[in-house]
C-alpha cells in the first residue's frame, strides 16, 4: 500500500500526530487516533519490534513506521522537523528521557508552539515513584482498584492489563490529547498532557468512591452489588463447563430472568434469602449447556448472556451483525470504535515492522533529502 497523507476517513482527518513508539498504552492510543482518521507517523528504533509481531501487531495498525536512530543528531533533527508540521506528539518514556534526547516539550514547542505534547507513563511525570519501573498491576494496585477485583475472598485477581494500560492509560491519554487539541485551536497554544495510569485508573474507579461514601464498600471481595456479592450479578456454570453472565439488577429484569428460568424464588430484597437464591440459580444453570441457555435468553431483557472466548467473539450473532470485529490481511481484530454518522472511521494501512515505510512516510511528511538520512544511518529502511 502506498502511503499518502489524508487517507483517513474519520473525524480526525487532517490532524497530524508524531508517535515516538513504545509499548502498551501509547501504541493503543495512537491506534485509536489513527482509526479516527488522524495521520500518525510512528517513529521506531531500528529493529525495535520487541514482540516480533510484524503484520499481526494490531496496535501498530493504521500508520506508517519509520526507523530513526535517535542517538544520531540528524534523526533528532528529523523528529523536530516532523513536529514543526504536526498537531500532536505522543511519547511514553520515563520522565526526563525525551528531554535528554532533545525531543522534550521545550525543544518541540520551540519549533511548534501549538503542539499538544502527550506523555504516557504509569506513575506520572512527578512524585516519588516517577522514575521507578512498573507495570499495569503495580499501577492499578496502589489506586484501590485492584484490591476489590475478583470473587475470591482470599486474594484479588487482575484483568490482564485492560484496566490500567488501556482503561486508565491510553483512553485517558486520548481524552487529554483531544481536549488540549480543541483548546489549542482557540488559544493558538499547545500544552503538555501528563497522562498517568495511576490517575486515570483512580478516575475510572469513581463509582467505588460513591459506594464507599454510602458505606457500601466493606473492603471485602465478593461482598457488594457488582462484585458477585449478590446472586443476581454473578457468573454461573452450565452443563458443559461454560458460563453465563447474569446481571438483572433492576426488579423488572430480574423478574424476566426468573420467568425464563422457570423458578420460584424467595424475595431477593431479604438478605436472608440470598444464599437460597444463589443455590437455586447454580443448580438451574447446571441443567443445560451454554448454547441451550443462550437460546432461552437470546434478545430478552433478562440481562443474561454467554461468556464467550475471544476466538468465538467475532462469530457471536450480535457482534457479527454490527461488524464489531473485522479482518485485515488475514488478521481478525476489533473494528474502529466509536462510530460516527457522517465521518465514519476506517482501518488504514496494515501494520509493518520497524522502518517498513521510512522512505515514503518521511517524504510524504515533507522531510527533505531522505536518502542522506538513510546513507548516514540516522534513518533505516527495513
Amino acid at each position: 500500500m502506498t502511503y499518502e497523507l489524508g487517507q483517513g476517513t474519520g473525524p480526525l482527518r487532517g490532524v497530524k500526530v508524531v508517535e515516538i513508539a513504545g509499548i502498551g498504552p501509547g501504541p493503543h492510543a495512537c491506534m485509536l487516533l489513527a482509526d479516527l482518521g488522524a495521520d500518525v507517523i510512528r517513529v521506531e528504533r531500528p529493529g525495535g519490534d520487541m514482540l516480533g509481531a510484524g503484520r499481526h501487531d494490531v496496535l501498530a495498525r493504521g500508520r506508517p513506521s519509520v526507523a530513526l536512530d535517535l542517538k544520531h543528531p540528524d534523526a533528532v533533527a528529523t523528529v523536530l522537523d516532523l513536529v514543526a508540521g504536526a498537531d500532536v506528539l505522543v511519547e511514553g518514556m520515563r520522565p526526563g528521557v525525551a528531554e535528554r534526547m532533545g525531543i522534550g516539550p521545550d525543544a518541540c514547542h520551540a519549533r511548534n508552539p501549538r503542539l499538544v505534547y502527550g506523555r504516557m507513563t504509569g506513575w506520572g511525570q512527578d512524585g516519588p515513584w516517577s522514575q521507578a519501573a512498573g507495570h499495569d498491576m503495580n499501577y492499578v494496585g496502589i489506586t484501590g482498584a485492584l484490591h476489590g477485583l475478583g470473587q475470591d475472598p482470599a486474594r484479588p485477581h487482575f484483568p490482564c492489563n485492560l484496566l490500567g494500560d488501556f482503561g486508565g492509560g491510553s483512553t485517558y491519554l486520548v481524552v487529554g490529547v483531544l481536549a488540549a487539541l480543541l483548546e489549542a485551536r482557540t488559544s493558538g497554544r499547545g500544552q503538555v498532557v501528563d497522562a498517568a495510569i495511576v490517575d486515570g485508573t483512580a478516575h475510572l474507579n469513581a463509582m467505588a468512591s460513591t459506594f464507599a461514601a454510602l458505606g457500601l464498600d466493606t473492603g471485602r471481595r465478593r461482598s457488594g452489588l457488582l462484585d458477585g456479592g449478590t446472586p443476581y450479578y454473578d457468573l454461573y456454570e452450565t452443563a458443559d463447563g461454560e458460563h453465563m453472565s447474569v446481571g438483572p439488577l433492576e426488579p423488572q429484569f430480574y423478574a424476566e430472568m426468573v420467568r425464563l428460568l422457570e423458578l420460584d424464588l424467595p424475595d431477593r430484597d431479604d438478605p436472608a434469602n440470598l444464599p437460597a437464591i444463589r443455590e437455586a440459580l447454580t443448580a438451574r444453570f447446571k441443567e443445560r449447556t451454554q448454547a441451550e441457555w443462550s437460546k432461552v435468553f437470546d434478545g430478552t431483557d433478562a440481562c443474561v448472556a454467554p461468556v464467550v472466548p475471544l476466538a468465538d467473539a467475532p462469530h457471536h450473532p450480535h457482534l457479527a451483525a454490527r461488524g464489531t470485529f473485522v479482518e485485515q490481511d488475514g488478521v481478525t481484530q476489533p473494528a474502529p470504535a466509536p462510530r460516527f454518522s457522517r465521518t465514519p472511521a476506517s482501518l488504514g494501512m496494515p501494520p509493518g515492522g520497524p522502518g517498513a515505510h521510512t522512505r515514503e512516510a518521511l517524504a510524504a511528511w515533507g522531510v527533505e533529502d531522505v536518502d542522506a538520512l538513510l546513507e548516514s544511518g540516522a534513518a533505516v529502511q527495513a
